[in-house]
């Protein structure tokens, strides 16, 4: 049954999760301060998927279950399912299962096992709840230079330390897993591939939030209570640590256990979903920075159209965005249907450059905000001083620049770019950029090991071997480039159902 932000709050104060903030122990967290920013950010995914002019993209009907679902919660089956979920992720920056499902899928017809069925049974519970599910994939690792298997201290990894008819019972430490107190339900995943020696880490399973022995050490969500922080003291989010005590978890939760050789797939297939998910949440944040950008030049007293200078900024600051967006298009257009599960996969070459793009080019859309904002950004007086008699009325007269634009617009709009780019949650976004969905160096590693390079070396050979390359207008056939299939490239996407966005967004956005 689909839940309103107001019916999600009320189901996380029926949970009792074991959460620390700060040091601190948080009792409700539908009622703790520092969580407010991100259960707003997560609330609104609910509403908006309430909104009839919306549901072509918010909501998507379950092939397996034949029933409407929340988006963010879905299996993706079409090309279709692919670029509408590039459009919701760019209003919500949420993110689905399909991973899972794909690799139990090969699980099973290798081995004879019912981890598919499992996972669709616990898919179409969570969906009718319409539960909020958190992602704990990232272990914390300890010795990088060792495995999972080496490691002095076997608590870095997640694994299974007992077997048993009823079940299997897990411990270890999962970090970076983002909205982790207010999620409903963790799905634990491996975070690298293994070898044999790694068996006990190959584990893969669906953990309530409040079960027993896990434990949520969180940072706040945001900048809660701070009043320069226009944007993340409303919609921020808080990331975690979750450390787990020999949590039982029943064997209809478990989709993974001790296959080692399935976790390269389901590992990489996951990447490549949440890589492809990463574009549209970021290409979100460039909207923000794009809008404000322009309201701080016309804040400024210019129009930037009419300034070079402004203007040259300011296109680069779109190509950049919509440049890494439409890798995600593209991804979703080349997109190919795993067997046997069904599920439709990104193009994994698309995918991973446009999180690579994104994630080393956040900077320069930091940079690019700053230049057409000005060094007022982080230059202005506390937000406190704006009702200072002493002081307030005198900073409204000269610190106002176009006559036309009242001085608190002009003060809002610098501290929502100091907000988003030259805070401490400014420096956050950074940081998730980069190294959220996996590091640079992975994406470059993927894109490499999904390349074609060697079509392009044949290519130069065959042009040398016949001197092709003196007969302009030549074109050699079967040349494939990324994400095409064979000469005359993959088969057409089905039609989308995608909504008008550009109005959209605007009229979407919190």
């Amino acid at each position: 049954m689909p839940m309103s932000s107001a019916d999600y709050r009320e189901s996380l104060r029926r949970l009792a999760p074991r959460v620390f903030v700060d040091g601190e122990w948080i009792e409700s967290v539908a009622d703790a301060p520092q969580l407010v920013p991100g259960i707003n950010a997560v609330g609104v995914s609910y509403d908006l998927a309430l909104r009839e002019e919306l549901a072509p993209i918010m909501l998507a009907e379950q092939a397996s279950s034949g029933k409407t679902v929340n988006r963010m919660i879905h299996v993706d089956r079409s090309s279709s399912d692919l670029l509408n979920k590039l459009e919701a992720v760019r209003l919500l920056c949420q993110e689905t299962g399909s991973a899972i499902a794909q690799a139990t899928a090969r699980v099973d017809t290798d081995l004879g096992s019912r981890y598919g069925e499992r996972f669709t049974a616990w898919l179409h519970d969570a969906q009718d709840r319409d539960l909020a599910v958190g992602i704990a994939m990232t272990d914390a690792k300890g010795d990088r230079s060792k495995r999972p298997h080496e490691q002095a201290n076997v608590d870095t990894y997640v694994h299974i330390v007992e077997r048993s008819a009823k079940g299997v019972v897990i411990s270890g430490t999962k970090a970076i897993v983002t909205g982790a107190p207010y999620m409903h339900e963790f799905l634990v995943m491996p975070s690298r591939a293994m070898v044999e020696n790694d068996t006990a880490f190959a584990v893969c399973c669906a953990v309530p939030c409040d079960a027993d022995g896990v434990t949520i050490v969180a940072r706040p969500a945001g900048r809660p209570g701070e009043k320069a922080a226009l944007f993340s003291n409303t919609y921020g989010q808080s990331t975690a640590v979750l450390l787990f005590d020999r949590v039982f978890v029943p064997w209809e939760r478990v989709f993974l256990a001790g296959e080692w050789q399935h976790s390269a797939h389901l590992t990489y297939s996951y990447a490549t979903h949440h890589r492809h998910t990463c574009i549209a949440a970021r290409a979100g944040f460039g909207d923000l920075l794009i809008g404000a950008g322009a309201t701080m030049c016309e804040a400024n007293g210019f129009d930037p159209g009419a300034e070079p200078h402004l203007r040259e900024r300011m296109v680069e600051l779109i190509s950049l965005v919509e440049g890494f967006y439409a890798c995600g298009v593209a991804a979703s257009v080349y997109a190919q249907v795993d067997e046997p599960s069904g599920v439709v996969m990104p193009d994994p070459v698309f995918s991973n450059i446009g999180k690579l793009l994104l994630a080393t080019q956040i900077y320069d859309m930091h940079r690019l905000a700053h230049e057409v904002s000005g060094g007022l950004i982080v230059a202005l007086p506390g937000p406190d001083e704006d009702h200072n008699p002493e002081t307030a009325a005198r900073l409204a007269e000269v610190l106002r620049a176009n006559p036309e634009v009242p001085y608190d617009k002009r003060i809002a709009a610098s501290r929502l770019v100091e907000d988003l780019t030259a805070s401490y949650q400014g420096g956050w976004y950074s940081v998730i950029s980069l190294h959220g969905g996996g590091s640079p160096e992975a994406m470059r590693r993927e894109i490499w090991r999904n390349y074609p390079v060697g079509d392009k070396a044949e290519l130069v050979a065959r042009l040398l071997e016949r001197n092709v390359a003196a007969g302009p207008g030549r074109k050699i056939a079967g040349d494939r480039q990324p994400g095409k299939c064979c000469a005359m490239g993959c088969t057409p996407p089905s039609a989308t159902t995608m909504v008008a966005l550009p109005a959209t967004r605007k009229e979407s956005m919190p």
